[in-house]
């Protein structure tokens, strides 16, 4: 089990998940820092400004939604996938969604980016080994 803690990136636009994602990867012990934007296009302003890129500012880990306003989870990923060269190392990406659409699934898999497509809602132990991938 890792013990390196993680700064950790929730992109989803439903506050009250956010909350509750928030208060369980706190819980794990697992994070030293929780970020929040509420669509991709919040993140991926974040993630393109160089001023963010210094060590431990930008996230280990983004746990990221599908459905959001504004700019969705598929159209992050592929403008992630466009800034990523830009960034100073890699980030572990999670889809996390309610859909179990397995083309939503086969399509998250399209994606070099994505780690793994994970279905709401996450208990603390879920979120521990996710976190732990890193560790």
């Amino acid at each position: 089990m890792s013990t390196l803690k993680q700064n950790v990136c929730l992109i989803d636009d439903d506050k009250v998940y956010q909350f509750t994602a928030k208060m369980i990867l706190e819980a794990t012990g697992l994070t030293s820092s929780i970020k929040t934007f509420f669509n991709g296009k919040e993140a991926i302003d974040f993630l393109s400004n160089p001023e963010n890129h210094q060590e431990g500012t930008l996230p280990d880990i983004i746990f990221l939604d599908i459905n959001m306003p504004i700019m969705n989870g598929w159209t992050f990923l592929e403008t992630y996938d466009e800034i990523k060269q830009s960034l100073p190392r890699n980030i572990v990406i999670y889809v996390v969604s309610s859909s179990v659409d397995e083309s939503d699934i086969q399509r998250s898999r399209s994606f070099a980016s994505v780690t793994d497509y994970v279905i709401k809602p996450i208990n603390r132990e879920k979120y521990r080994q996710l976190l732990s991938v890193l560790g």
